[in-house]
Parts: structure tokens; sequence; C-alpha cells
């Protein structure tokens, strides 16, 4: 079998529903630099197709037999955190956006989608960008303008006073640099912290953690 090219973007489909894989194959196979890396019928199968052929992005329906999509997004990125996930699903409800994205997912699109956002999004998160199909984006929107409540006394007591404190500022949308400066830290002793911060809230990133933050009623 052909090596692919080393910048051919490889692609593990994992949904429950036949017609929807076919048509996703179709897409992506007639699509310049996409290789469709495997295709897995649930979630089980997808975290063993993910090990196996270590894909750059999995597109991840959310409710499938066995282990669900927001499960297995957690474990294939407990296990490969460089694996890009891309929810692919029918459900935009608040619930089903956040919890996703908490485990680790870096964009959420409706199977409406047409096909050309399909594949747009599809490369974004390929290329480490975060994205989101038009309502989802404004689900976030809202979200984080919405004000926040006092922080109660006990928000996230796995973390120190300190990191709790830094968290905040994350929430604020503050970078390494301005937390260091606002707390007068060095800019190294900020980014044990946040690495801490992510290790304890089991986060993959800044965006996640901003997430846990704000829900808290932090930032």
């Amino acid at each position: 079998m052909d090596t692919p090219p080393e910048d051919t973007l490889r692609v593990l489909i994992a949904d429950d529903h036949p017609i929807f894989r076919n048509g996703m194959r179709a897409l992506l196979t007639s699509a310049s630099g996409i290789e469709v890396a495997g295709e897995a019928a649930s979630g089980d199968e997808a975290i063993a197709l993910a090990a196996d052929a270590q894909p750059d992005v999995v597109l991840m329906d959310l409710q499938m037999p066995g282990i669900g999509g927001v499960e297995a997004t957690r474990q294939i990125l407990f296990a490969s955190p460089h694996i890009r996930v891309l929810v692919v699903t029918m459900f935009e409800d608040d619930h089903s956006v956040f919890t996703a994205m908490r485990a680790g997912a870096r964009g959420y699109i409706v199977k409406g989608a047409s096909a050309d956002e399909m594949l747009r999004a599809t490369r974004a998160v390929g290329r480490g960008e975060a994205i989101f199909s038009p309502a989802i984006a404004s689900k976030l929107l809202t979200f984080f303008s919405m004000p926040t409540p006092p922080v109660p006394a006990q928000t996230f007591p796995e973390l120190s006073d300190r990191e709790r404190e830094i968290l905040d500022l994350i929430a604020q949308g503050a970078s390494n640099t301005e937390i260091a400066n606002r707390l007068v830290l060095s800019p190294k002793t900020v980014r044990n912290h946040v690495s801490n911060i992510f290790s304890k809230l089991q986060v993959a990133d800044r965006a996640h953690a901003i997430i846990r933050g704000r829900e808290a009623g932090l930032g």
C-alpha cells in the first residue's frame, strides 16, 4: 500500500449510521489532501481504531452504541493528546456542546452542515484550530457574555489558593504574561501553575479551562 504524503490529513469517521459514514467517506476521499484512516460504528471501535491508526482528526458522533462519543473523546485524547476531535452530531443543546468541549473536542458542527462547511471544519481542526457551526458559536458567545455568580468558597477544592487565583484570571481571558505581571510572578512559575491546573482539572487546553472556570463562576 502506498504511503500517503506527509501533509495528508488522516481522518477517522466514528458514527453508528452506515449511510452517514458512507457519505462522509465519499466526501473526504473526493477532497484533496485528505485520507480516510478508518471507520468506527461505536465508541469502543473509535477508541481502538484511534489507538491503532493514529489519525490526525476524528469525526465523532455523540450518541453511539456502547461507549458514547463524549467518553470516547476523553479516552482517545488521554491516550493520544495530539489527535484532534471534531464532533459531528444532530444535537446542539447546551449540555451536549459543553460536555463535548470539556472532554477535549476542538470543534462542534451539526450534521445539517453543507459539504463545504464540513470540509472546512475538518481541515481547520486538523490545523489545530477550534471551529463551531454558527448556532454553536452563538451559544458560546451567549455563555461567555453572561454575568457570573459569586464564587463559592469550595470551588475546585483540588486547586491551591494560588492556582484558583490564576484560573480566575485565565477565565477572564488573561494570557500567561498578563497573569505574571498582575501577580508579580515569573513567567516560568505561571506556566507551572497553569500546567498543574490543566492536570488537576483534566482539561486539554486553555479554552477548556476557561469553560470550567466560567461554569464555576470564575472570570
